[in-house]
């Protein structure tokens, strides 16, 4: 028997690499602890890091299995697909998991396409739920035939979930959200506005979901940040639309590149604490951080 440690570098949210690291190694007999650079004497370590911009653990021991995107990691994969986590590791009392992977779009601020390929089936809901609450990390589980089938076998399963990566508002046309309509949601129904393009898909989906009765009415939807006037635009049309919008600057993934601007930080802030977007302008709030426009719109 081998003691199996493992570091958790992003810390704030529950690892299903880790997770499902942990499962397989109790599995076949092995002992699984968090590692602790003091006390831990382990014959094996692993390290996941799922965000790029996460700050690096400082005390890795030597060899150490490294593996994730907050890495720039885009090849390796835990140890059988197909095992069900440790939700025990987290004590989560919700169960998560792929139905899918991968996604035939490739948008240029995503790492899926390059790290996991085009559409795929990946888990049929049953092999990971464990609870009655669900929340599913797939990329576009709506452009899958076996996805649309796995959420027909959600909703009769009456379980709760929340597709955390957002749905392709393009895909929801009326007889796809009736089917949504049936689900049982954890959290709002979650979309996705990366680009003035998306504008018209996003506001048919959100009437569809209405009409057919899709519950909560009230939905959220990530907002990707490059240009800020013009995601200033869709967060406006956002609220028209009564649909939350969550911001996230743009993060160039390739090695070396820059960092967030300062203004798409402060815009994000802005969206994001809902109490100063309900109740003060953009231009006002821009004013009071001292937050400056270049001629490109960022600073």
């Amino acid at each position: 028997m081998m003691k199996i440690g493992l570091i958790d570098v992003d810390s704030k949210h529950a690892n299903l690499a880790l997770m499902k690291i942990s499962a397989y190694h109790k599995k076949i007999g092995d002992s699984v602890e968090w590692f602790d650079p003091l006390f831990s004497k382990c014959d094996i370590v692993y390290a996941s890091k799922v965000f790029t911009f996460t700050k690096d653990y400082g005390y890795y021991p030597n060899g150490t299995i490294k593996g994730g995107t907050g890495f720039r990691d885009y090849t390796s994969t835990v140890p059988d697909e197909l095992i069900c986590p440790d939700y025990s590791l987290y004590n989560l009392d919700y169960s998560m998991g792929f139905l899918t992977r991968g996604c035939p779009n490739h948008c240029e601020w995503c790492v899926v396409p390059e790290k996991e390929g085009n559409i795929r089936p990946a888990q049929d809901i049953e092999e990971f739920a464990r609870h009655r609450d669900v929340v599913l990390l797939d990329n576009n589980v709506l452009s899958s035939d076996f996805g649309i089938k796995q959420i027909e076998k959600i909703a009769r399963l009456k379980l709760k979930v929340d597709f955390n990566q957002g749905l392709d508002a393009r895909l929801i046309d009326k007889p796809m959200a009736k089917l949504l309509a049936k689900v049982k949601w954890l959290k709002p129904i979650r979309l996705a506005s990366d680009n003035q393009a998306q504008k018209i898909p996003v506001e048919r989906a959100v009437n569809n979901l209405r009409e057919a009765g899709a519950t909560p009415s009230r939905y959220f939807c990530y907002l990707l940040v490059k240009d800020v006037a013009e995601a200033h635009d869709r967060s406006e049309h956002l609220r028209l639309i009564n649909v939350d919008p969550f911001a996230q600057p743009y993060r160039d993934f390739r090695p070396k590149a820059k960092p967030p601007t300062r203004l798409q930080k402060g815009f994000a802030r802005w969206v994001n604490h809902k109490a100063n977007w309900k109740t003060e302008t953009w231009q006002h709030y821009k004013n009071r951080e001292h937050l400056k426009e270049h001629k490109n719109g960022n600073k």
